[in-house]
């Protein structure tokens, strides 16, 4: 049975939690290599640039952004939960439930709120 597959099972819960962690962690290279890039076309200038911004400024490009934005705050608010466990709390297993759940509601809304702030 896949992790994900029971939503009522805390465990199938923090399993796939765990594991978003560590997806979200590796993607947000992606969304660096490609600001890291435009950075450096913005340095270059002329045809560098217009190509750099088309890409960062298309459909796929913002949708790699925004997904990104969102694994920076989901990987934030993981390291905050990590660290409530290695001080020994939220380890109860309908603790550790809640907090998964408020990473998941929390990087969503933080995204949001970033990216209509901003």
């Amino acid at each position: 049975c896949a992790p994900w597959s029971n939503s009522r099972d805390p465990v199938a819960l923090t399993s796939t939690i765990s594991i978003l962690t560590r997806i979200t962690g590796n993607g947000l290279i992606v969304g660096t290599i490609m600001i890291v890039w435009w950075l450096f076309a913005m340095t270059r200038g002329g045809d560098h640039y217009d190509l750099a911004s088309r890409v960062v400024h298309s459909w796929p490009g913002s949708v790699v952004l925004t997904l990104s934005l969102w694994a920076v705050w989901y990987h934030y608010l993981a390291g905050l939960r990590h660290l409530l466990f290695d001080a020994g709390r939220g380890l109860e297993i309908r603790t550790a439930e809640r907090l998964g759940w408020g990473m998941i509601v929390g990087s969503v809304v933080l995204t949001v709120l970033t990216i209509y702030v901003i």
